[in-house]
Formats: C-alpha cells, structure tokens, sequence
C-alpha cells in the first residue's frame, strides 16, 4: 500500500482499525508511536548494487486503554511527516512488537488494514545457481472403471 492509498481510505473511515496476519485485530487503544522514511543501499549476493526507500509506521499498545486514533488524527500525523518523508508517494511498511518486532506489508480492504507478511528472497537467483521454479504436472491417473471402488488400488 502506498501513502496516498492509505490517505484516502482514511479519509473515508470511523474508526482506525489494523488486524494481523493470522486475522487477529490490534488492541483498539494502539499508538502510531513513528513515521519515518527506512532507506536500505545494498549490494545483492550477485554483486548488483541496490536501493530500497519505504515509509515506515511503528505500532505500539501499551496499558493506556482509553487511547483511541482517530482517522483525523492520522491524517495529520501524516501530514507531518511529509517533511521527513518527501513528495514520492512511497510503499509502507509497518513495524508491530510481537515475539520480536514483526515487519509487515500493508492492505486495506474496505474496513480494516491489514498486515501482511513479508518474505526474504534471493534477488540474484541466476547469480546464485538457483534453478528457476518450473511448473510441474500431476500424472493422470488411469482407471480401468468409470469409479473407485473398496479394494481396487486406486485410492
């Protein structure tokens, strides 16, 4: 999800609400405790050199139960944050304390914002010797009648 897509659906809601992957809703009295922009210049394990600049919110719950972020509240923490996070209209990343601080994607769907997983992977695959996934097909299996049937080794 990019700024001005969150933007938006803020604007068009009630109520702030961010659940997890596993469908699981962020206590209602959460912090956005940061915005700030993450800038990653990297080199590859294929020796390309890269660069990766997202907008990244921090989570937090604490024990202030009566704390609840009101859409208008976001959008003006957004709004200043501009400062730091310029005019591009950047990827956001969402960091959540759990076991460790968890590092999300994000998603809206009409409702809710929804934290998603994010995953590593080899960006030089070719470099590395890592075969490209092919597809593969299930073999078809050949029945001597049109049904299983108990007992007939088809099953």
């Amino acid at each position: 999800m990019k700024i001005s897509e969150m933007k938006h659906a803020l604007a068009g809601l009630e109520a702030v609400s961010f659940r997890l992957p596993d469908g699981t809703q962020l206590p209602a009295h959460f912090h956005v405790t940061e915005v700030g922009l993450v800038s990653k210049h990297f080199i590859d394990c294929g020796g390309v050199e890269r660069r990766e600049t997202v907008a990244n919110f921090q989570l937090w719950e604490a024990g202030d139960y009566d704390h609840r972020l009101a859409p208008q509240k976001f959008l003006h923490i957004l709004q200043l944050s501009e400062k730091i996070l310029g005019p591009d209209d950047l990827d956001i990343e969402v960091e959540y304390q759990q076991a460790t601080i968890g590092k999300f994607g994000l998603h809206f769907d009409g409702t809710d914002f929804q934290l998603t997983t994010k995953q590593t992977a080899c960006l030089a695959q070719d470099a590395c010797g890592i075969p490209a996934a092919e597809p593969f097909a299930l073999p078809q299996l050949q029945m001597a009648g049109a049904a299983c049937t108990p007992g007939g080794g088809c099953c």
